[in-house]
């Protein structure tokens, strides 16, 4: 058996592949014989360096049986490139979509990898003549590429970031637009969308008057807004080298936050036993 580990201390994950699709998911493979609830998301669904990700915890509260589709870094156009993960979604009773950053979205200045949302592949023209002086084959992740722009060129990086907005909406309604069941918009950020953009440990880029257009669109819509504080990686497993990652995450609390969150609205969705 192939495991998926982050260093000799890190969890195993038992990845794991569905029909259809080349994403790699958190296992081990379910074989859901039964109603369930399907997750969509980022590195919060996949539940990087914890042992029981609030997915899980849904399972362990409700009853019923999760599916975690969580991807780590992904964004919308993760699934938008995968049909059969979507059809396998809407085959759920209801659907958990995660809101995730807007900085892992291919858009009029850069593209990123089809599946590893997260990889810088190559800058437009648009981009190159924006910003001229930048040399983009120092660049193969988004973070660090727009951590650069932002200090270099802070006077055209606001260009940047209202496309990197409109791109994500627009591909967070065409994927909307595809998922049938009832979907339920999780926001899960330190901070909520209608406080300072320049925040950290929110989803990038994203406010509330994005929020409320995808609203429209979704059943429903959970905000869990918690600050871990100094405990974050409290309860993680993770090596030495993976501890500046493990910070930035929002640690097992904010999951249990979560899970509390999400069990009663689910719970309407799912046919009585």
């Amino acid at each position: 058996m192939t495991y998926e580990t982050l260093g000799q201390s890190g969890l195993d994950y038992f990845p794991c592949s569905y029909e259809g699709s080349r994403l790699r998911f958190r296992g081990p493979r379910k074989k859901l014989r039964e109603e369930y609830v399907a997750f969509l998301g980022g590195t919060e669904t996949y539940g990087r360096f914890l042992e029981t990700p609030f997915p899980a915890l849904v399972e362990d509260k409700t009853g019923y049986e999760t599916l975690n589709l969580g991807v780590v870094n992904a964004g919308p156009e993760a699934y938008l490139n995968e049909p059969g993960i979507v059809d396998l979604a809407n085959r759920a009773e209801v659907i958990v979509l995660e809101i995730t950053g807007a900085q892992n979205c291919s858009n009029r200045f850069y593209t990123v990898h089809p599946r590893r949302n997260d990889r810088f592949v190559h800058a437009s023209d648009l981009m190159a003549t924006i910003f001229r002086d930048a040399d983009f084959t120092e660049f193969h992740f988004t973070g660090h590429l727009l951590a650069e722009l932002k200090s270099r060129a802070p006077d055209r990086y606001g260009m940047l970031v209202d496309e990197l907005k409109s791109a994500w909406l627009a591909r967070m309604t065409n994927l909307l637009g595809r998922l049938k069941a009832p979907v339920v918009l999780l926001w899960l950020g330190e901070n909520g969308p209608d406080d300072d953009p320049e925040a950290t440990g929110r989803p990038q880029f994203i406010d509330g008057a994005m929020i409320a257009k995808l609203r429209e669109m979704a059943e429903d819509y959970v905000e869990v807004v918690y600050d871990p504080g100094p405990l974050r990686t409290e309860g993680m497993v993770f090596n030495p080298l993976e501890a500046l990652a493990a910070g930035e995450l929002m640690g097992i609390d904010a999951h249990h936050h979560a899970a509390r969150a999400l069990a009663e609205p689910l719970t309407g969705y799912m046919p009585d036993r």
